[in-house]
């Protein structure tokens, strides 16, 4: 009688083999793992949400030093920016700071005039008449909401925003470096919106979009009615240059 050799799993592989190929498998499943993980988080940090470090205090109160926020990148892509937004961005040349964002709080939309007068802001929307802003979140100095004056060389006391632009200041309005300095801003140079402080655990919460009387059902260069937004300050501190926490030296 004649017998058949017993068949095994790795087609009479001897065990060295069968162990080599198995941990072969392990490490390309791993390897896999790696790779789709790292696709994942490139597709989210580019064009979802990113993580940064405020490195500077020229949003204080609303933001605070060395507080973590997430930026939404995603939505701006399918609709404007609003006033009261926190956003991100690239600042104008000569006013770049070791290549380090800025963090501002976008105050004029396209159409908009920005006027000074005694230390408060006025928004002209187009065809439309003078708004004075309240502003509950700017910063207190002497039991004082601070004045918003004028920050560069001419004194510049009012601006035209173009078209694609944006007039952005910080909640510091003493300290900061902002469109009273460098103008409106480029849309195509903001990375995103501030829209979750997510550490200090102690202060994690939503960045809120102020509701401006006034100036509420429609958004200026934009043709858009949108509902009023609940308005929810931390006051606490924020700044006005932001460092992206995966680069922090």
């Amino acid at each position: 009688m004649t017998y058949a050799p017993d068949a095994t799993s790795d087609d009479g592989a001897s065990p060295e083999q069968s162990s080599t190929r198995r941990s072969l498998g392990c490490l390309l499943e791993i390897v896999e793992t790696l790779v789709l993980t790292l696709v994942i988080y490139l597709l989210i940090h580019n064009f979802i949400a990113q993580p940064f470090e405020v490195e500077q205090d020229s949003m204080f109160p609303t933001i605070l030093e060395h507080e973590y926020v997430l930026i939404d990148k995603l939505s701006p892509r399918f609709s404007d920016y609003h006033r009261g937004d926190i956003v991100v961005f690239q600042p104008p040349e000569g006013f770049e700071q070791g290549g380090v964002p800025f963090i501002k709080r976008v105050i004029g939309l396209p159409g908009d005039t920005i006027t000074l007068e005694n230390g408060r802001v006025f928004v002209t929307p187009p065809g439309g008449s003078p708004v004075r802003l309240d502003e509950p979140y700017v910063v207190v100095v002497d039991g004082e909401t601070a004045p918003t004056l004028p920050r560069d060389a001419e004194r510049s006391s009012e601006w035209t925003v173009p078209d694609g632009q944006y007039f952005v200041m910080g909640d510091n309005r003493p300290q900061s470096q902002d469109s009273r300095f460098f103008g409106p801003i480029e849309q195509s140079a903001i990375n995103g919106r501030a829209w979750l402080r997510y550490f200090p655990l102690d202060r994690i919460g939503f960045m809120e979009r102020p509701v401006y009387a006034g100036l509420d059902e429609t958004d200026a260069g934009a043709g858009r009615i949108r509902s009023p937004t609940n308005v929810g300050y931390w006051r606490g501190g924020s700044m006005a240059t932001i460092q992206a926490s995966t680069s922090r030296s």
